[in-house]
Order: structure tokens, then sequence, then C-alpha cells
């Protein structure tokens, strides 16, 4: 039998994906099917649903996509627990924890229950998984794969297609490029391009460098396992976020005058960082609202109608301090610094949002 301490390591999680070195390595999504008109995932209204965490950055993404074009009539949603729970109790030698549903009562349907006592109360946006009832994001995972192969990495989102009974995408990059342009048929903001033609190639390269320094950037610092690898990963995070600090300095958007995808890729990483990415990935070299920059972008975005929903910090803050012991042993929340998004920004300088 495994000893308690080892029923709440994490196992076989994101934590796991380490070098030699030290370094956090993220695994590709393995999921990579498009949403097109004439392929085997049509675009069509009710056909899909979206399994996402309101804790995931990557998933926060989605849900930005489905309230920005107006969607959510079409597309159906639901959001596991924000705490990370074993998903195999049954057998002692395997330690993967990932991604839990709660039951109709708002508890946990398998696994230890304790994390349905922090504040803000375990049915918080939570809910069963519609579809099938499953106790775990892994089971969704089996359920498409036939049972999954060792290794996978059991992450939200899911775009699942009710039609055909299985898992369309789980890489949020693609997921939200197509939500932006497959669904305008039926989408209530068809008007609304967030991959513009004219702004793509400035999209693309402010996609890539933002992705591996600032979006998996605090990743490879927090999740890092020696000095050098920390210290390196850090290193590149602050000088992107310096370079933002900059761009912002001279136009409203990351990628030009309009919001765009790259502000929505973007956004989840800085509204995270200083409640939880300053303390537990250890990125306090500076705070994001000490950038005049930086920060009044975050309200700005923020503010903008159907960000907001994406944004729920009970979800974040709960799992990032609850879900990994090997860095959090006891699980404590912080408290602070509770910063208001919705007080006034000074983004109109650069002219009306677009």
């Amino acid at each position: 039998m495994a000893k308690a301490d080892e029923a709440m390591t994490p196992g076989e999680t994101a934590v796991a994906d380490v070098s030699k070195d030290g370094a956090f390595v993220r695994k590709d999504a393995i999921f990579r099917n498009r949403i097109t008109p004439d392929g085997p995932y049509t675009p069509e209204s009710g056909r899909y649903h979206l399994y996402v965490s309101y804790a995931c950055p990557w998933a926060c993404r989605t849900l930005s996509l489905l309230h920005l074009k107006g969607l959510t009539q079409h597309v159906t949603v639901s959001s596991v627990h924000p705490t990370w729970q074993r998903t195999r109790t049954d057998d002692p030698d395997d330690k993967h924890a990932g991604w839990c549903f709660v039951g109709e009562d708002g508890t946990f349907i398998s696994g230890p229950s304790g994390a349905g006592s922090f504040p803000g109360g375990p049915s918080h946006a939570c809910s069963p998984d519609p579809l099938f009832g499953s106790t775990f994001i892994r089971d969704v995972y089996d359920r498409a794969m036939g049972g999954a192969a060792v290794g996978t990495r059991f992450t939200v989102p899911i775009l699942w297609d009710k039609k055909t009974n299985t898992i369309v995408s789980n890489e949020s990059s693609e997921i939200i490029r197509d939500l932006n342009s497959q669904f305008n048929a039926i989408a209530a903001n068809k008007e609304l391009d967030l991959y513009p033609e004219a702004l793509r190639p400035a999209i693309d390269e402010v996609n890539e460098w933002v992705y591996h320094g600032i979006n998996n950037g605090v990743y490879k610092c927090g999740f890092a396992t020696s000095q050098g690898a920390y210290d390196a990963a850090v290193t590149e995070l602050f000088s992107c976020l310096d370079r933002c600090e900059d761009i912002l300095g001279k136009q409203r958007y990351i990628a030009g005058d309009v919001l765009t995808e790259a502000d929505v890729r973007l956004f989840p990483t800085l509204v995270r960082f200083d409640e939880v990415y300053v303390v537990y990935f250890k990125t306090n070299k500076k705070f994001i609202h000490q950038y005049p920059n930086l920060w009044n972008y975050v309200k700005d975005v923020y503010q903008t109608p159907g960000m907001r929903h994406s944004v729920n910090m009970w979800h974040i803050k709960t799992h990032y301090f609850t879900s990994h012991p090997v860095l959090n042993a006891n699980a404590i929340v912080p408290i602070g610094p509770d910063l208001n998004l919705d007080e006034p920004h000074d983004r109109d300088r650069f002219g009306a949002a677009k």
C-alpha cells in the first residue's frame, strides 16, 4: 500500500515533465483535429462541448473566445474542480493526479475531500460531467482513446464532439483559431476577427516569443528543479515582460491597435501573475502592477466585454496552491494581493478600443 505522504504527491502530472538538467519541458497536445466546413468536424450549433478549468490559463483562452464571439449558446461548457486529485486510488502504483469533476451536491465524486473546505465552496462554478458522468478528466481521455497511453497528459481544454463521441482537440491555440473563424454563421459577434489577415505576421511573431518566454515561461520558473534552469527561465521571462512593457508604451494592444488573438493568449498569464506566480513560481523580481503599461493593459483587456468571464480568482488560487504538494505541502492559499481589475485604466490615450 502507498504511504500517506505518497498519496499526496502529484506523481504523473505536469510537474514530472522535467529534463535531466532540471528544466521544465511541456509535452505537446495529442489531439490536433480542426473544425472545417468540409471535414469530419463541421461547425454546428450544439455539436461540441468544452471541458475546462477556470484555473487553467490555456483553457481560459477558449472561454474568452466563446464569450467574445458570442458562441455560448452553441458550444456547451463544464468546469472541473480546481484541486487535483489522485485519479486511480484503487491502484497504489498509479500516482497520477489531475482534474476531478464534482458530483451533483458539489463535492468530490472520488478521492480526498479536504479541498471542499476551501473558501468559495467546491461547487463554485464547478459542475459534474454532463455528458458521461465521469469522475476525472482522465476518464474522458480513456473514453476517446480506449484506455489512454502511458505518459499522456490529461489536460484541459478538451473540445469534445458529441456526434462522433471523441476528442476533437486538446490544443488551445488551435481551438481558439477555429472558434474565431469557423462558427461565424451562428456567432452573435461574427464581425469580430481576432486573427485579421493584415495583422497575422505580427500576431504570429508575438505569439511565438510570448509562449516560450511568458505563457510557458512562468511554468519553467515554477517547475524548475535546478538553480541553473530557474535562473535561465526567470531571466527570459522578465526580458519578455520588459519587451511587452515597451511595446505597450507605443500601442494599445500587444500586436497592434486592435484586440487580437495575441492578447487573448497573453492576458491569462498576466492576470495570474501577481496573485499566484510571484509567490508560487518564484517570479518575484517584479509585479505586473509595477509595470505602468502592462498593468493598465491587463485592466483594459479584462474590462473588454466578454473577457472577464474567463477570470475566476478563487479557482485560480485554489488550484495552484492546493494541487502540487511538492511545492506547497500544507496547501495554504495566500490571501493577497487582491488587485482591483475594475479600476480605471489609461489605455484610451491610444484611442478608443476597436
